[in-house]
């Protein structure tokens, strides 16, 4: 948690909606997933928070990137390929993936000067990538169960485990060079047993890939693994010793394991501060109206099925009140059941852990501008800087 004196500050100097970013808790995130799965490469999820100084905070720790448009690809690769050669890898390979399994014919085409890694999950995509981007080594996306997972993926992407090897031999048909295999459990999976019967299922596949004389090198394990939004969310250690012990159970050690954490590197990483700017009693029930909205930085209520609780500087007794966001849409409604103290207009309020998919999705609707981002120890240049902004 941010001190609550520095996010006063920050909203004293740079006014709200403000989002305050502090990179030593990325660092910290990305530390423990390195600590519990040591024999997995992270490639963090940028569509979780594209912000370029994540991005390099993260590549000085030693993460690669998972990216879903060109435009990920592009702030990945802009942001990494100026930095000393003793601080760079080829990172096309080894530090980018497009885990986006349907990609544009333009998109391709601009992709295939980098020989990049993409994945696919179907024979018409495997056809598409061959026209535009045959120098592009292919991964194919298996469909595995996302019970209990916040948002549920299995519905739009993904090949039958029964259908994956026949894809493997037409990728080989073509003359396109099959990497690996991936999957996705869903996003903020509290089912633990989605990684264990998704292990299962990969391995299945990799042994029938074998049979037919085809052998992978990578397995990308996805996303999914959960923030701790909550109390109730269950430690993250616990699901890394059920994913080590299939690891070691099922695949060879020789096998290149990656995985695409976006949430649970950056949702505990970030609060936002706004301000009270309206205040009503309907039915009863205190009204606030903040200077933020379900279009911007609380767009995880709409888009990520995700709650974010407001907590205020001042002290008192709490009482039930509403909170709604400062455009004229009905629809946005932060909370109808909140617990503050009595607050009066330019109170400022605040809320944790919205580092993912919020300012990610926010928009300009009714002319409002997403919350400003303002970064805590981050250093751009590996050294150190201030604290404060």
């Amino acid at each position: 948690m941010i001190n609550e004196g520095i996010l006063q500050e920050i909203a004293r100097q740079h006014g709200t909606p403000v989002i305050v970013v502090d990179h030593d808790i990325i660092r910290q995130n990305y530390a423990r997933f390195k600590s519990h799965l040591p024999k997995v490469q992270a490639y963090y999820a940028v569509k979780a928070n594209s912000a370029p100084e994540i991005v390099r905070t993260l590549f000085q720790e030693g993460a690669s990137f998972d990216v879903a448009s060109l435009a990920e690809f592009m702030l990945v690769y802009d942001n990494i390929r100026h930095w000393p050669a003793d601080k760079q890898q080829d990172f096309i390979w080894d530090k980018i993936i497009y885990a986006n399994p349907i990609k544009a014919k333009d998109t391709l085409k601009a992709l295939n000067p980098y020989k990049p890694l993409v994945t696919f999950d179907n024979l018409a995509e495997l056809q598409k990538i061959k026209t535009y981007a045959p120098q592009a080594g292919v991964v194919v996306r298996l469909r595995v169960p996302n019970t209990g997972s916040m948002v549920e993926l299995s519905s739009k992407f993904g090949c039958d485990s029964g259908e994956a090897v026949d894809l493997i031999e037409a990728a080989h048909r073509l003359g396109l060079v099959v990497e690996g295999l991936s999957f996705h459990v869903g996003s903020q999976c509290t089912n633990f047993l989605n990684f264990v019967q998704a292990l299962e299922m990969a391995a299945a596949v990799m042994k029938e890939s074998r049979s037919r004389g085809y052998e992978l090198k990578i397995l990308d394990i996805g996303g999914g693994f959960p923030a701790a939004y909550h109390k109730h969310v269950k430690p993250f250690e616990e699901l890394a010793q059920r994913i080590n012990a299939e690891i070691d159970r099922l695949f060879s050690p020789e096998l290149q394991i990656i995985a695409e954490p976006g949430r649970f590197l950056v949702a505990t990483a970030a609060t936002s501060i706004a301000t009270i700017v309206g205040k009503a009693v309907r039915d009863g029930k205190t009204c606030y109206y903040i200077d933020d909205s379900v279009y911007h930085t609380f767009s995880g209520i709409i888009f990520d099925h995700c709650q974010y609780h407001l907590k205020a500087f001042k002290k008192g007794e709490p009482e039930i009140c509403a909170v709604f966001g400062q455009t004229c849409d009905g629809l946005d409604c932060i909370s109808q059941s909140e617990l503050l103290p009595p607050l009066e207009l330019d109170d400022w309020v605040y809320a944790e852990n919205v580092g993912a998919y919020t300012n990610a999705s926010a928009t300009h609707f009714n002319g409002f501008a997403p919350a400003r981002l303002v970064h805590l120890n981050y250093h751009p240049d590996g050294g150190q800087r201030p604290a404060m902004p």
